[in-house]
């Protein structure tokens, strides 16, 4: 796609950033600005990146070790009788689901260029899999970071990440049948030959003795949660960065501002107070800066979960927030920089509108359903 050299986009970037500017350094003052961003972007990268990466290979291993002993297969097996009646989805969908929540939104497009796997699909259910594999990206990882906050905060999250991971399912059924609602109506139905994948089929597993299957599968493993770990920071640094800069205001109010880490402008709590009564009645939400965990899920997970620590230092953020937290981040899963992408691997680039216009839906549902669930049980 080409551009002319000079247009008015480039006009009206300098134009916002000149705006955006003065306005920061009238309010932080220049030298404050860049200090502040400098140490916040410096203590999410020490304090909250390696501590997801972390999560990321243990999680990564472990994932790594279901797959080579045929636990996800067996999951698999369980699982697909309920697919279609649920997404009107064939059975082999299912591996999508598993295959995004052990790893990530991405891990559905090596799937889909399986011929054997696409065979079973409908041609307007192709497109379908973008939006179920965007519905459990990092499944695992979000919901293991979130147990792990349990102990900052002193309670058992437990229960409420199963709240989320289970609102979150169904959240992801609202984001594939609204879709499959615009496909079916362009697509029609048309059936394909009988699918390629037989029933009892054969998985590969690694070569060798059990322990050096399990030593392999460990490894390997692990080094796909360390890619993982890598591919968060750019999101977690620039996007993270930018959000906590205007989340919070100064940390001590009757000094002003200092250049200290986490300082800004609030900018999104102002915003929040606006629409608290909407978003405390949906999500259950106890302060107006907690929107910013699920606006920031929109372009990627690990940069929302590194907001958690600091609302935990601050103390404005409850089980029931974790719940939804978990159901949004796992179903927002930075679907806003991923769909584009996934929906032209998979060739339905041109309905990537369509797909983002459902999926929205199915973050607010999950949200919604994670906040009323956990009323009903505590």
């Amino acid at each position: 796609m080409f551009k002319k050299k000079i247009s008015f986009e480039a006009i009206a970037f300098i134009a916002v950033l000149v705006l955006v500017f003065v306005g920061i350094e009238t309010t932080m003052g220049t030298a404050n600005f860049f200090k502040t961003l400098m140490l916040t972007a410096h203590d999410l990268l020490i304090n909250t990146v390696f501590f997801i990466m972390a999560v990321a290979v243990l999680t990564g291993a472990f994932s790594s070790l279901l797959f080579e002993f045929g636990v996800a297969d067996l999951i698999d097996f369980f699982l697909k009788p309920l697919i279609k009646p649920l997404f009107n989805l064939p059975g082999v969908a299912v591996m999508g689901i598993i295959s995004t929540y052990f790893s990530d939104n991405p891990a559905i497009i090596a799937l889909a260029k399986d011929k054997r796997f696409m065979n079973n699909f409908e041609k307007w259910q192709e497109p379908l899999l973008c939006n179920l594999g965007t519905s459990f990206g990092m499944g695992l990882i979000v919901s293991t970071f979130m147990i792990a906050q349990g102990n900052k905060m002193n309670v058992n999250l437990v229960p409420a990440v199963i709240i989320g991971n289970i609102s979150a399912f169904l959240g992801s059924i609202v984001s594939v049948r609204m879709f499959s609602f615009f496909t079916r109506r362009k697509f029609g139905s048309v059936k394909k030959e009988e699918m390629l994948i037989p029933e009892n089929y054969y998985r590969k597993t690694r070569p060798g003795s059990f322990m050096e299957r399990f030593l392999e599968a460990l490894l390997d493993g692990g080094k796909s949660g360390v890619e993982i770990g890598i591919g968060i920071i750019p999101g977690v640094l620039v996007i993270s960065t930018f959000v906590m800069m205007i989340t919070f205001g100064p940390k001590d109010p009757t000094k002003g501002y200092q250049g200290l880490a986490y300082e800004g402008i609030p900018l999104l709590p102002m915003i929040g107070e606006k629409i608290f009564v909407l978003i405390k009645t949906l999500f259950g939400f106890s302060n107006p800066e907690l929107i910013a965990f699920p606006l920031t899920s929109l372009g990627s997970t690990g940069a929302a979960l590194a907001l958690i620590p600091k609302f935990i230092d601050l103390k404005i953020i409850s089980p029931n927030d974790i719940a939804v937290f978990t159901a949004i981040g796992m179903t927002w899963s930075g679907y806003l920089s991923t769909h584009v992408a996934m929906m032209d691997e998979l060739g339905y680039r041109y309905l990537t509108g369509k797909a983002i216009m459902a999926h929205t839906f199915g973050g607010l549902s999950a949200g919604v359903i994670a906040h009323l669930m956990y009323l009903m049980v505590f």
